[in-house]
């Protein structure tokens, strides 16, 4: 019996094995606990091993790699096609032990350790940014019910609460105590977001990618090392239309019989580098102003047919053309270059 090829299926603590022969005969069907696993697969001689690309799975796949086999992950959306009727580890893992096979099939880059560790900081971080905007919603409607309103912007909900908390007779004390609880939160949330900040800043100085990144407009330090983090080889893309579509920022296509019907974007790639790209887009397009550059003659041509929301899109999709071109040539963003 010489395996060839296995379809492993992924779990906290049973994992369920497929693998095949050269003749594509299944000569494995096996559950493996947490701890058989390591002793099984160095005993295993080097075969490949495909994996959905989940939880855990970057890290099962440097493990794996290190004893000798070649590993490759896919994308869960591209498996579920092979998913026979039913559903069960069992026919999960033969239907990646498949779906491997297939000749056109599209992969998911191991990240590295330092990489996922970079991206634990973002994710990180976009969590202590929204439970800082849950404090901030809070605390600026309870100081609106009690008549003190402030302008948008945490800053002014800042001076606002400053000034509340320093009027004695400005708040019942009920009131008082719940307030400076939500803003002492609110202080040491943004401590933390600040040295996460740090983190990324540093790490952004290091990384020769990342800088060239972040002299795109619209593209700061969060944007440039969350890109540098996630894109392990923007060489697997074909084109920078092709990276844009792997991010969910083209048009989601519904065309048969030689008739093409184009709708929104299709969001299905990464939601959260789509959703930097786009915040990195409308702030451009609210600086662009009178600027001479090709860009900004692009933006004000396009602003004039359509609405604001569709032309950040817009931009936010030709942002992701450039990041590519910048990673692909190794070059530097040049604004006066025609990069797409």
């Amino acid at each position: 019996m010489t395996i060839t090829t296995i379809g492993l299926d992924l779990a906290k603590s049973v994992f369920q094995a497929h693998g095949i022969d050269e003749s594509g005969a299944t000569v494995l069907v096996k559950k493996l606990h947490r701890k058989q696993m390591l002793p099984f697969f160095s005993k295993l001689p080097p075969c490949l091993i495909a994996v959905e690309a989940c939880g855990t799975a970057h890290h099962w796949a440097r493990t794996l790699a290190a004893m000798g086999h070649e590993v490759r992950l896919i994308p869960p959306s591209y498996v579920k096609a092979y998913v026979k009727r039913g559903k069960s580890d069992a026919l999960d893992a033969e239907a990646i032990c498949e779906a491997v096979q297939r000749p056109t099939m599209r992969f998911v880059p191991v990240k590295t350790i330092e990489q996922q560790g970079i991206l634990m900081t973002h994710r990180a971080r976009s969590l202590l940014v929204r439970q800082r905007t849950m404090l901030a919603n809070a605390l600026r409607a309870h100081l609106a019910e009690l008549g003190h309103v402030a302008n948008p912007g945490i800053g002014n909900l800042a001076k606002l609460a400053e000034q509340v908390m320093a009027d004695r007779n400005a708040l019942p004390s009920y009131a008082r105590t719940a307030l400076e609880i939500l803003i002492r939160q609110i202080m040491a949330v943004s401590a933390e977001i600040a040295e996460l900040d740090q983190q990324l800043a540093a790490w952004h100085t290091e990384s020769e990618a990342s800088r060239r990144l972040a002299a795109i407009p619209g593209l700061g330090i969060i944007t440039a090392t969350a890109i540098a983090a996630t894109v392990t080889d923007a060489e697997q893309f074909s084109s920078g239309r092709q990276f844009a579509a792997w991010l969910g920022l083209t048009p989601q296509q519904h065309s048969t019989g030689g008739k093409t019907r184009l709708g929104g974007i299709s969001k299905q790639g990464d939601r959260y580098l789509r959703r930097l790209l786009v915040v990195g887009a409308t702030a451009v397009m609210r600086h662009v102003k009178d600027k001479p550059t090709p860009m900004a003659d692009w933006i004000r041509k396009l602003s004039e047919k359509k609405p604001f929301r569709l032309v950040s899109v817009a931009l936010a999709n030709k942002l992701a053309r450039i990041a590519w071109v910048v990673l692909t040539r190794k070059e530097a963003y040049h604004p006066y270059a025609n990069l797409t």
